[in-house]
């Protein structure tokens, strides 16, 4: 069972916003850091944003202002709101939790298995 499964992704156009969920099960929610990180074609995973369980942001310097994490606690979810999408956002967006201490930038232990973010321009 994969303990972190990703929904909202799909193609828009340049200015649109999404809103990604990420639904965590099987891990004690309230102890983990979730977070997203994303994957555009050709290039390296990237940190987007992560949310500690005090609800503590952080975010990549080039996604602050545009996206903003969430959590639900009793729904054990984590939302990505998207806005003002560009087309150099087009990319895998993957949900990524930890539970180390460290920031969830440096590193996750489960991951889910991505969805698809595509704007056209």
């Amino acid at each position: 069972q994969v303990p972190l499964v990703e929904s909202g992704g799909g193609l828009v156009q340049a200015g649109d916003s999404l809103r990604l969920s990420c639904t965590v099960s099987g891990l004690t929610f309230r102890l983990y850091s979730v977070g997203w990180f994303r994957q555009a074609p050709g290039k390296e995973r990237e940190f987007v944003a992560a949310i500690t369980p005090r609800e503590i942001t952080d975010y990549a310097d080039s996604m602050k202002g545009r996206f903003t994490i969430t959590r639900d606690v009793a729904k054990s979810a984590v939302y990505l709101q998207l806005n003002n999408l560009k087309p150099e956002d087009t990319a895998v967006y993957y949900c990524a939790a930890a539970n180390n201490g460290r920031p969830l930038r440096t590193g996750a232990r489960h991951w889910g298995q991505g969805t698809q973010v595509t704007v056209s321009s």
